[in-house]
């Protein structure tokens, strides 16, 4: 059937993003104010109607994508010559969407406002601004727990916010839509990237496939405009010039990275990595790779810290996020399910299991490096498994942390036993958060019924290790495998 075909997957994507922004304009993470007449809250009736529907475009674009991505296994030449233009396709309807699945970021927006209010924006939340400041509107829309939260982001990042805020006068639609501009150049940068380390024709395709084609990029990159869209394509630039022998400039783009969320620095332990690796692996290249890319991208966060004007105070909310409960986290269900059992206080119980959580976290990425060092685990490979690890042992996860590392996974190993699971799990998870931002029971219901399902599909057909060199080979060489289906 047309259908299955690309340019048919391509087609139902491009549909299901529609009917997720249509029903965004009715059920989306809508201002409380300022919305010009174009984003305004509705009543029950419109409001669940648009949630359908933006649920049953979502499962529309889901099921074309992952469709999509069988046709790329299976050495399909259309599928690895449009990916491209669908992913043109898939974006396109979300760029005048309101704020999907995320009310973040009006909190962008509002310590965006903060800064050039001077406002203490490491000491206090948005809702220090008053009805008169720049930001208002974005900062009575903040999230629950995120109003009174000191900012939690690097200043880099917030000096993009304050120049949006500035050129749009801190009005809340133009200034979402600037960040989402925002958003759509860390999308350009991420496909550059990872079409430079993704090989071959049919690598790069699969690459940008589980990367970007991805529909919890596309809802929560582009549609929720969320700043990890940005820390990733700068840590992938990076890895790139890095792979390339540029590693000063590499580690440049990493401190930036850093500067817009910290948990890019584990980037630095691999470009080091690699460093030492091309200089022979003795101790002194080993020493090299440990030190100097660490000191470049240091001194890009200080020279940030200054020009932001902001201080350092950056670097003791890195925490803040672990407060705030998420059911994502399995140390904080493990560690409040433990402290509810054990003791009358269940915080410090809950604390010390997060804690263990991080420290697991280290160790793995430490094996994961170890392995990288001793040439038994490609490097790039092994930063994207470290982001991975990171994020599951974490205090604190939303969908969107799978990113990190899903994202560094596609770009050298999209086709393996590991790119395949990411990507079961990036189905389900698009289902966690509801487009209003909302986490409903049935959201994970909907994400553990895929979840399920995408796993048992995997473990009957595998992918193999030779799907990308067998897409890449000469139209008409035998694969052992269909062209399409």
């Amino acid at each position: 059937m047309r259908v299955f075909s690309a340019s048919g997957c391509r087609w139902l994507g491009a549909g299901g993003a529609l009917a997720v922004a249509v029903g965004g304009w009715f059920a989306g993470t809508l201002p409380v104010r300022g919305g010009w007449g174009l984003w305004e809250r509705h009543g029950p009736a419109p409001t669940t109607a648009g949630a359908l529907l933006a649920y049953l475009g979502l499962t529309l674009l889901v099921a074309a994508w992952w469709r999509y991505g069988v046709l790329l296994v299976r050495g399909a030449e259309a599928a690895r010559d449009g990916v491209l233009a669908t992913l043109a396709c898939w974006t396109a309807p979300l760029l005048l969407a309101p704020p999907l699945h995320s009310a973040d970021v009006y909190s962008y927006v509002a310590q965006g406002a903060m800064v050039l209010e001077g406002h203490d924006v490491y000491g206090a939340g948005p809702s220090v601004l008053g009805p008169g400041d720049l930001g208002s509107e974005a900062a009575a829309s903040v999230g629950g727990h995120w109003t009174d939260t000191p900012a939690p982001y690097g200043p880099a990042f917030l000096l993009l916010a304050a120049a949006v805020v500035k050129l749009t006068g801190g009005a809340v639609v133009p200034a979402v839509l600037g960040m989402r501009l925002i958003a759509l150049g860390a999308l350009a940068l991420t496909v550059w990237a990872v079409r430079g380390l993704g090989g071959g024709p049919g690598g790069r395709a699969g690459a940008l496939w589980l990367a970007v084609l991805n529909p919890l990029f596309l809802i929560h990159v582009v549609g929720g405009t969320h700043n990890d869209g940005l820390m990733i394509g700068l840590v992938l630039g990076g890895v790139l010039l890095a792979t390339r022998g540029r590693w000063v400039l590499g580690s440049v783009l990493v401190g930036c990275a850093v500067m817009v969320k910290s948990p890019a620095a584990v980037a630095l332990l691999f470009i080091g990595i690699t460093v030492a690796r091309r200089d022979g692996g003795g101790a002194r290249g080993l020493a090299k790779g440990l030190v100097l890319p660490g000191a470049v991208a240091g001194a890009v966060a200080a020279g940030a810290t200054v020009l932001a004007g902001t201080g350092f105070g950056w670097l003791r909310t890195q925490s803040v996020a672990g407060t705030i409960h998420t059911a994502l986290s399995l140390t904080s269900d493990l560690g409040l399910g433990l402290g509810l059992l054990l003791a009358d206080d269940p915080d410090p119980v809950k604390d010390l299991v997060q804690k263990l959580g991080l420290a697991a976290a280290l160790v793995l990425i430490a094996v994961l490096a170890r392995r990288s060092w001793r040439r038994l685990l490609d490097p790039v490979l092994g930063l994207g498994l470290s982001l991975v690890a990171l994020v599951a042992l974490s205090p604190m996860v939303q969908p969107w942390y799978l990113l990190w590392g899903t994202a560094v996974v596609a770009s050298v190993a999209w086709y393996g036993r590991a790119g395949q699971v990411l990507a079961v799990l990036s189905a389900a998870l698009v289902y966690e958060t509801a487009p209003s931002g909302r986490t409903p029971w049935y959201g994970f219901v909907a994400a553990v019924a895929v979840a399920a399902l995408g796993l048992l599909w995997a473990r009957r057909e595998p992918w193999r290790a030779g799907a990308a060199e067998d897409a890449d080979r000469p139209v008409g060489t035998p694969t052992g495998r269909p062209a399409s289906a």
